[in-house]
């Protein structure tokens, strides 16, 4: 019993200190791969077709404050004041969702980036779990700025699309440093669901959704990441 109490030990210490190594590597290094592109690449293969990904690492500079602000207001209100996790819009997408067939997510932007650097796309609450082991860990590490950067280069914004500056490429023909208002949130508003939504030709929910992004935009504080 005392030696399977060791091996139990010894791998939770392992994980901890890869965990650990993994998260301090990127905060210097560019993510690269996600386990979400490998996924979406695997199922393209199995399906006999090509796997493509449309991705390019931009620094926060480079990137238009629109679109910051965009996945503030769209995403996550609270992004600068919180320490990884917002209880009140995890407990209002509780609510919603016991009442609604469209799911809403509770997660920030925090716990979006944890999940989609270091996570599978599953939903047992073992993953939760370790999302939210990793969501702090990246909150102490990395810091607010590092956080939005890595989130804006990863996140999926279409059907092998990844990051905002293949977003702005894709749909609008031009460099995230250049989106406008109305170009930013239209990406900001598909995240949800960006394999279904497109931000190049928005359906009349996508412009429901921008129009009110767009005005909550005008009512929340200017993000500055500047110390």
């Amino acid at each position: 019993m005392k030696k399977f109490g060791r091996v139990i030990g010894i791998i939770l210490l392992a994980g901890f200190m890869f965990s650990l190594l993994s998260v301090i590597v990127y905060r210097f290094v560019p993510v690269f791969i996600t386990p979400l592109m490998i996924v979406r690449s695997a199922d393209k293969i199995i399906h006999g077709q090509k796997p493509v990904i449309e991705k390019k690492w931009e620094p926060l500079d480079k990137i238009s404050p629109n679109m910051v602000q965009a996945v503030i207001a769209s995403e996550d209100n609270l992004f600068m004041e919180h320490f990884g996790f917002d209880e009140k819009a995890i407990e209002e997408a509780f609510k919603h969702n016991e009442h609604s067939r469209r799911i809403r997510g509770g997660s920030t932007i925090s716990q979006q980036t944890a999940k989609n650097v270091f996570l599978l796309p599953d939903r047992s609450y073992v993953r939760k779990a370790i999302e939210a082991y990793f969501t702090l860990l990246i909150e102490t590490c990395w810091g607010k700025e590092h956080i939005m950067e890595v989130y804006l280069n990863v996140i999926e914004t279409g059907d092998g699309i990844y990051g905002v500056e293949a977003a702005a490429e894709h749909y609008f023909h031009c460099h995230a440093s250049q989106l406008s208002k109305s170009q930013a949130v239209l990406i900001a508003v598909s995240l949800p669901n960006p394999r279904k939504f497109n931000p190049a030709h928005p359906s009349a929910y996508l412009l429901e959704r921008q129009a009110k992004i767009l005005h909550l935009m005008s009512e929340l504080p200017k993000v500055s990441f500047e110390k």
